[in-house]
């Protein structure tokens, strides 16, 4: 059994490396460091404010090499490089269905919804829309149970 499940298992590893590499090369992701530098935060303790933001759904993050890396696309400049109102209803919406990692390759990955686009280059000029996908893709999830 495990001789046949091995194959499978080594395949299913590849893939996931392929698709967490693609979302590194694709995303704009930033330290918590960077984050509090481009928002003018404490630079007494940098991480402090962006991992609030994220204990609070505000935001989330990625783990990879040791690190928590915060989307960019997730920051809106228009108030100071703090998170995108959206963002945290988005998470919310996929809070029992999604971890960061999740979250980021739906982010990442092109959606019929928005017509082709993805969710992260859609949510600063259209973050109803991006929730409206979200909350379509729950239902699509809840189905296929």
């Amino acid at each position: 059994l495990v001789s046949r499940m091995l194959p499978r298992m080594l395949k299913d590893t590849a893939m996931l490396i392929r698709a967490r590499k693609a979302v590194l090369a694709n995303g704009d992701w930033l330290t918590a460091a960077e984050v509090a530098q481009l928002a003018g935060l404490s630079t007494r303790n940098p991480s402090a404010q962006p991992n609030k933001w994220k204990r609070q759904g505000q935001i989330f993050t990625i783990y990879h090499g040791g690190v928590n890396y915060f989307p960019g696309y997730g920051l809106d400049c228009a108030t100071g490089f703090r998170p995108v109102k959206a963002l945290a209803r988005v998470i919310d919406t996929f809070a029992e269905y999604k971890d960061g990692w999740g979250m980021a390759y739906w982010f990442a990955s092109v959606n019929g919804f928005l017509d082709g686009q993805r969710p992260q280059d859609v949510l600063a000029h259209d973050p109803a829309r991006v929730l409206a996908a979200a909350k379509d893709e729950i239902e699509e999830m809840d189905y296929a149970w």
